[in-house]
Parts: C-alpha cells; sequence; structure tokens
C-alpha cells in the first residue's frame, strides 16, 4: 500500500497559516538557541570563574546565565501561544471547508460515506491535520537548535563538530524512513473508528425501533464486532508508535553515546578544557530533544497525512448535480415528469396542474424516493426531464428552486432548540395556522412547557410522531409553492391521521402539493390519486374510484 493521496489539503493548510508559523518557529528558535546556550555559558563559568576563582566573573556570567533562562522561557510561552492559535485556527478553517462542501446545494460530500464517518472525518481528521501546523515550528526551530549546538561544538573541536554534522542526516533518514508503517496503520485506524462511529449513529438514531423489533442483542453484537475491528487497528497502531518511539530513542541514544564518548576521549588527551567537555557533554544532552523533536514531526506528519487524504476525499467528491442559472419571476407550480428514467423509474410521464393536491401510491418504495429525489434535485433522471411551469429542473438555479420545490427529508430530523424554533426555522411569522393543520398544538398541550418544550438533538426527546408533527408543521409554514411530502404521518394514530389530511387539505388549499404515500386518510383528501407501478402511471383517478375498481392498488392501500 502507497502513502495516501491527501490531494494538498496539508500543504495548503499550512500555506495558509504560514505567518504564524513562521512567528512560532522564530520563537521557537530562540528558545533553542538559549537552551543550546545554557550549557555554554556553564562551561565558561567553570573555565573563567570556578576555575580562577575569580568572583567578579562568577558573579556576570550567573547574571547572562539567569537572563537567558528568562529569554528562553518568554520565548517557549509566547511560542507556544502563537503555535496553538495557529493550529486552532487550522482547525477551524478545515472544519468550515468541510461544513461548505456538505452544505453545498449540489450534494454529493456524503456519496458512499455513512454519518459517522463525516463527523470523524470533521472532528478528529481535522484536529490530527491541522497539529501539523503547531508541530512544523518544533521541527525548524530543533534544526536551527541542532545548528547551534554544531556550530559550537565545532568551534570547540572539529572533531567533535563533523561528528554532529555529518551523523545527523543519516539519523534523520533512518527516522523517516521508519516513518512508512506506521502512516500506513495510522490510515486504517481512522477508517476503522470512522465506520464504528457510523454503526454507533445509526443504533442511537435508531434506538426505539431496535427496541420495537426485540433485537438489542444483534444490535449490540454488531456494534461489538465493529468496535472490536477498531479497537485492533488501533491496538496496531499503538504498537507501531511505541515501536517507532523506542527505535527514535534508540538511534538517537547511540548517536549521543558516540558523541560523549569522542568528546570523553579528546578531554583526556588534552585537547579540550574541563569546560569545554562539561559543554560537550551538554550539548550532546541537550540533542536528544531535538533530535527527538525530529521523530515527533514525522510521526505527527504522518499521522496528519492519513488524516488530510480523508479530508480530501470528501472536498474533492464531485457534487450530484450541476447549478443551474435560470430563475423564474413567478411560480406558478405545474409539476412534469417527461419520460423520466433513473433509478426504479423507466419513462414517468405525469403532470400535476398548479394548485392541485396529488396523491401518489407506488408498488414499490424506492420509486417514491426516486421521485423525491429527482423533485428535490438531490440527483439529476438518467433520462427524460422534470419540469417546473416548463423549465427543466437541471436549469434553474438551486437556491431558487428549492425555494420554490420544498421537498423535505423522508426521515423527520429535527433540531436542538424549542418546538416553536424548529417549526420557525430561522424565520419569523406566526405558526399557528401550520400548528393546527399538523396538528402540533394538540400534541403541546401533553408537553411540559408546550410550544416552548426544549428538543434535543434530532428531536429525539419527542416520540415519533411528534417528531412527524413538528416536522409536518416546519413544512407547512414554509408556505412554498410546491410541496412534496414523503409518508408525512405514519407515526401518528388514525384519528390525528385524518385531522392532519384536513389540516393539508385547507392551509394548501390554491398552492401545489404531492404526497408520495399509502395513507388513505391522506389518498382521501387529494383531488387527484397517481398509482406507479413498475416505474411508470399504471392508473389515475380519486381515491374511491382506485379502491372500488383497482385491485393492485386496494392491495398496496390496504396491505
Amino acid at each position: 500500500m502507497g502513502r495516501p493521496d491527501d490531494g494538498g489539503v496539508l500543504r495548503k493548510s499550512v500555506l495558509a497559516h504560514r505567518g504564524r508559523i513562521a512567528a512560532t518557529a522564530a520563537l521557537f528558535i530562540a528558545h533553542q538557541s538559549g537552551e543550546a546556550l545554557v550549557p555554554l555559558l556553564i562551561g565558561v563559568v567553570l573555565d573563567r570563574a570556578v576555575t580562577t576563582g575569580d568572583p567578579g566573573a562568577l558573579a556576570i556570567w550567573l547574571a547572562v546565565l539567569a537572563a537567558d533562562f528568562t529569554m528562553l522561557s518568554a520565548a517557549y510561552r509566547f511560542g507556544t501561544r502563537v503555535g496553538l492559535l495557529a493550529g486552532v485556527r487550522a482547525d477551524r478553517a478545515l472544519r468550515l471547508q468541510l461544513a461548505a462542501r456538505v452544505l453545498d446545494n449540489r450534494g454529493g460530500a456524503d456519496n458512499g460515506l455513512p454519518p459517522g464517518a463525516l463527523v470523524s472525518i470533521a472532528t478528529a481528521d481535522a484536529r490530527r491535520t491541522a497539529m501539523v501546523n503547531f508541530m512544523l515550528p518544533h521541527g525548524i526551530a530543533a534544526v536551527v537548535g541542532v545548528a547551534v549546538a554544531s556550530s559550537a561544538l565545532l568551534l570547540m573541536s572539529v572533531p567533535l563538530g563533523l561528528l554532529i554534522l555529518l551523523g545527523t542526516p543519516p539519523v534523520m533518514l533512518l527516522m523517516k524512513a521508519l516513518t512508512g508503517p506506521l502512516e500506513r496503520r495510522a490510515s486504517d485506524q481512522q477508517e476503522q473508528v470512522a465506520r464504528a462511529a457510523a454503526v454507533g449513529t445509526d443504533l442511537v438514531r435508531g434506538v426505539r425501533v431496535v427496541k420495537g423489533l426485540g433485537v438489542e442483542g444483534a444490535g449490540v453484537a454488531r456494534y461489538r464486532s465493529v468496535s472490536r475491528a477498531s479497537l485492533a487497528a488501533t491496538l496496531h497502531t499503538s504498537r507501531a508508535e511505541a515501536g517507532y518511539s523506542g527505535a527514535v530513542l534508540a538511534v538517537n541514544g547511540v548517536f549521543l553515546a558516540i558523541v560523549a564518548l569522542v568528546g570523553g576521549g579528546l578531554a583526556a588527551a588534552g585537547d579540550i578544557s574541563v569546560g569545554e567537555l562539561v559543554s560537550a557533554v551538554g550539548l550532546a544532552h541537550f540533542m536528544a530533544g531535538p533530535m527527538g523533536t525530529f521523530g515527533e514531526i514525522i510521526g505527527a506528519v504522518a499521522g496528519g497525512r492519513a488524516s488530510s487524504a480523508r479530508i480530501a476525499r470528501v472536498l474533492k467528491t464531485p457534487p450530484a448535480v450541476a447549478e443551474g442559472e435560470r430563475c423564474l419571476s413567478e411560480v406558478v407550480g405545474e409539476i412534469e415528469f417527461s419520460a423520466v428514467g433513473g433509478g426504479k423509474l423507466t419513462k414517468l410521464n405525469l403532470s400535476v396542474r398548479a394548485g392541485e393536491l396529488v396523491g401518489v401510491v407506488t408498488g414499490d418504495p424506492a420509486e417514491a424516493a426516486d421521485m423525491r429525489r429527482f423533485l428535490g434535485r438531490e440527483a439529476d433522471p438518467d433520462s427524460g426531464k422534470v419540469t417546473l411551469d416548463g423549465t427543466p429542473l437541471r436549469d434553474l438555479d438551486l437556491d431558487a428552486l428549492r425555494t420554490s420545490v420544498l421537498v423535505p427529508p423522508h426521515d423527520a430530523d429535527l433540531f436542538e432548540g424549542t418546538v416553536v424554533e424548529n417549526i420557525l426555522a430561522g424565520t419569523i411569522g406566526e405558526i399557528d395556522r401550520a400548528g393546527r393543520a399538523a396538528q402540533v398544538e394538540q400534541m403541546a398541550a401533553v408537553l411540559p412547557e408546550g410550544l416552548d418544550t426544549a428538543v434535543t438533538e434530532r428531536g429525539r426527546s419527542l416520540s415519533g410522531g411528534q417528531r412527524q408533527r413538528v416536522a409536518l408543521a416546519r413544512a407547512l409554514h414554509a408556505d412554498p409553492p410546491v410541496l412534496v411530502l414523503h409518508d408525512p404521518t405514519t407515526a401518528v394514530d388514525p384519528a390525528t391521521e385524518a385531522a392532519i389530511a384536513v389540516g393539508i387539505r385547507d392551509m394548501r388549499a390554491g398552492r401545489t402539493t404531492i404526497v408520495l404515500c399509502s395513507s388513505p386518510a391522506l389518498l382521501a383528501v387529494a383531488d387527484r390519486v397517481l398509482l406507479v407501478e413498475d416505474g411508470a402511471v399504471a392508473a389515475t383517478g380519486t381515491h374511491a374510484d382506485l379502491l372500488g375498481a383497482h385491485e393492485r392498488y386496494r392491495e398496496l392501500i390496504l396491505s
């Protein structure tokens, strides 16, 4: 397996924050230089003050040493602050890019990805990629620290300096070669974690269904399986990281031991003073920090590349549909399917007149889903066209289209907030008519705080029927020229469903409404009902007529 292709995401993230990275690097360079000066100053104190017994020189050099400590401490503090800010801003920028792509009207960002995977990419992967912005200045400062230490050693002793200068590149190349398995395992681990998050999300969202079917054991077993796979991948990666860290320590330890051994030999031969020997050993010890940083940087970049490749996969996913350019000055509300093919539909021809309430019954639920997708332009048909007032939907501006043709999601997902806030959905105005039509007022009477009752994430604090009524009220309150509803009352009781059907008919009078369902109550109030079978219209008429004359229709409605 080769390296993951991150599509330039990591490089662009670094370039976008190069100013803060440069400022952080400058501060960390000052810190590393100050750290390198400490053993040198201690050697000077020994040679010029302790050995000579000069108290004045001792005071001066100790003051210089204190000033050095003050400078390196301040540089590290401010460098960490600026570096963390760079990392946080990079994380935020990546999340905004992902959010913009996911919210793009043209869709397609979640193609082939379960819900939990997008959450994992937008959080863990964005954070790991952004962390490179914080770690990179440490690497630059480590290079400078090694250069300062090597220069000082060259001035003290050419053999020691050459040993450092010639030995560092092979050590860095060796550490770089050790990151290959780590990068591959990190990529696999992130995939497994995302898969476990996706399964967990599905189970939480469908917990009531799982309990209703009595299959809690199967759900637990499924999550346990993917969780164990994620744990195995994490342990695999952790072993690789532990092995890598151990190898880095071993390589650094051997290299620094050689430096100390050579320095000790030179001191024994009288080629360097006692102070210079102490400085050489101190510099050798100091270099363990920068050399270890090289390993951390390489490991961070390896993890960052694996994460940025997953981010790039989302950002580079092609849109599901193309943007149109036309806008209708006035929307009448006539909808027509002309020889539409795609999914389960085969040359579907049907028309809905402006202001008409039409029910559509399908022999296969996938046919209803395909109609809903094409009307909402989540996808375009493979053949034929869907038009609004004679204009193909694919030619219309997406924002204008979705204002004119509202196709709420099949699942009644709600937002955190109150019931009334979910119905308003950021708009203003009264919700009385929509609330009455969707029977929300009846529901609010049994809620602790009525319409001001708090709703938890995705509406999980409400029952399925309550969520459907709030979602329906939200769609009715929007009052679009064309409204497409897909099974809006499957979770409510028959009496409430009948009241909702009348409410929809009254509130949508004069507005085009298409209801994809098999509900007798909703179909009974429709002006016309279409039966779609095998991808095409098989029958049309009123609900009463079809119920009495068409066996297949009767079978679908009464089953």
